[in-house]
């Protein structure tokens, strides 16, 4: 498999780093204040995970379609959630359901030792593995599989984010949250207003804590073939 070269990294006019730059300066206006996160977006080439008829539009601040009914999140959030994840230091590994485009997981990828996503549409993922390879993102594992169930095989994890919106937060997840652990992610029903929580584990209980209101695409059970 072909690695990606750099010129194709770099990008060219909308894709350029020039842009790329003026991203993080709206994800600073927009409070998002670790460096190591933003360095991290600024170097990612978020414009490899998308399809060429929208690479030019990859460093707005929105999200964008991917196919299959899916969308590859908006920046800010990505830079949003990621801080969330490093709210209690860097954790050893991360849990992310949802894998999609997978520039979540390869912003994780950067500064995480090692990522486990999890993908209930098989193009999707497969499209993905073939990005990390390309790019040596080599601490990335995959697997397809339906979302709300985790991958219980890795449990427990220090965090777990999750990138579509349950109407409410899957038991398995909280099962396979460690003690002292966080859980990242969007609640609510598609249409009506869902929230970005943050559940902390404490033993058998689970505090949860709401940040901002949010628009991600349903969780749907099941996974395709």
């Amino acid at each position: 498999m072909l690695r990606a070269t750099k010129e194709a990294i770099d990008g060219i006019g909308m894709t350029s780093q020039r842009t790329r730059n003026r991203l993080i300066e709206r994800l600073r206006e927009k409070k998002i204040t670790n460096e190591s996160v933003l360095e991290v977006m600024r170097t990612t080439p978020r414009h490899l995970f998308l399809d060429e008829a929208l690479a030019h539009r990859a460093y707005e601040d929105t999200s964008l379609p991917i196919g299959h009914g899916v969308t590859i999140s908006q920046p800010y959030i990505v830079a949003r959630m990621t801080e969330l994840v490093l709210s209690q230091g860097v954790p050893d590994k991360v849990l992310e359901v949802g894998t999609g485009s997978g520039y979540q997981a390869a912003i994780l990828s950067r500064l995480i030792k090692q990522v486990y996503s999890v993908e209930r549409i098989a193009a999707l993922s497969n499209q993905a593995r073939i990005r990390f390879s390309q790019l040596d993102y080599n601490n990335i594992n995959l697997r397809h599989t339906d979302g709300s169930w985790g991958w219980p095989e890795h449990a427990p994890y220090p965090v777990i984010i999750v990138t579509a919106a349950p109407p409410e937060v899957p038991q398995a997840l909280l099962e396979q949250l460690a003690d002292g652990g966080i859980l990242i992610i969007p609640v609510g029903d598609q249409g009506s207003s869902q929230s970005l929580l943050v559940v902390k584990r404490n033993g058998d209980e689970f505090l949860r804590t709401k940040y901002e209101d949010v628009f991600f695409v349903p969780m749907l059970d099941g996974a395709d073939r």
